[in-house]
């Protein structure tokens, strides 16, 4: 059984009290104190627990990010962001994973509930589990992180994306491409939507033809099937410029491409979305739709720490603008 305090007051010959004065207002004893304290703490292996002295007190210092794909360097840099700025404030962030499955994100939601977190940044799967509501009215609050969201229920940090997919599309066809195709990931997913409906926008402007293709994932893996797919197609069929809507999958088209013998840029241009570090780094470095990653996170932090403290705080949308970023693969 676990020490606890008790236990580590009678090793101590000291009041309950005073060992408590210990461990949270140590100014307030003698340096003899804490030393016969800690003596016993070393003793009888004694871990505090925290969370109960925070559920006490009635306030965490641990707030939850929950993230939609743990495995891609977007999300790891919003949360990278996200932790920075919590730190600077002594909180401690726990990150999980729902990987694009309600059924896990429900159950990340349950946890911090149960814990009584600071309050949650969630990038959600779909529109926002009732669960939410909930736990702002036990004094929760819920901050939608990479998600517009214009509801008086919680806040929100995104990037228009709509912008996103009109900068992608423009500069394919100003590189003369003219055959464009858009690979994207779940018709559901309001970002890869929302990119698509800003490069059809910029395609039709610009009197270029635009094919989407879409898949369950945004992953290398759907790049590769995406790329084989293009490369069955008729030689005068196949898209000069193709534009995706992440970098994950840009990487699987350019791997795909190589393996097929199209050459980027030449038979086809090839940009991505969100510019992680690897994009710079492919074989052929990729263009890509710059998002600011760590201003997200840091952006979606300090919103949700300021309701935390302040729960009669207005719900504030931000959102951030994307921008170009040319490289190799759509020399012209």
């Amino acid at each position: 059984m676990a020490a606890s305090v008790k236990d580590v007051a009678a090793l101590a010959g000291l009041s309950v009290g005073t060992v408590s004065n210990v461990l949270n207002r140590p100014d307030k004893v003698s340096k003899a104190t804490r030393e016969r304290v800690q003596s016993a703490i070393d003793q009888l292996g004694f871990v505090r627990n925290d969370a109960a002295r925070q559920l006490k007190a009635g306030q965490s210092q641990c707030v939850g990010l929950v993230v939609l794909d743990a495995s891609n360097p977007f999300f790891a840099d919003v949360a990278l962001g996200a932790e920075r700025l919590a730190s600077e404030q002594g909180v401690s962030v726990l990150v999980g994973n729902s990987a694009h499955d309600p059924s896990r994100e429900l159950t990340y939601l349950n946890l911090f509930d149960q814990q009584r977190l600071r309050g949650v940044l969630l990038s959600p799967v779909g529109a926002p589990p009732a669960l939410v509501a909930r736990m702002r009215q036990r004094g929760i609050p819920t901050v939608l992180v990479d998600r517009a969201d214009s509801s008086d229920l919680c806040s929100s940090v995104s990037v228009d994306d709509l912008r996103g997919g009109r900068l992608a599309a423009e500069h394919l066809a100003e590189s003369g491409r003219r055959r464009l195709c858009f690979v994207g990931g779940p018709e559901d997913l309001p970002q890869s939507a929302d990119r698509l409906a800003g490069a059809q926008a910029a395609a039709a402007s610009s009197g270029a033809t635009l094919l989407a293709k879409t898949y369950p994932e945004l992953t290398i893996a759907a790049g590769r099937r995406a790329a084989e797919e293009i490369a069955a197609l008729p030689r005068a069929e196949r898209p000069d410029g193709v534009f995706a809507a992440n970098d994950l999958l840009a990487l699987g088209l350019l791997q795909g491409f190589t393996s097929h013998g199209i050459r980027v840029p030449e038979d086809a241009a090839l940009i991505g979305y969100d510019d992680i570090e690897f994009a710079a780094g492919a074989a052929v470095p990729l263009s890509s739709i710059h998002q600011p990653r760590l201003t997200i996170g840091e952006t979606a932090m300090d919103l949700l720490l300021a309701e935390a403290d302040d729960p009669t705080l207005p719900r504030r949308h931000i959102v951030l603008q994307p921008t170009l970023v040319a490289r190799a693969s759509t020399r012209r």
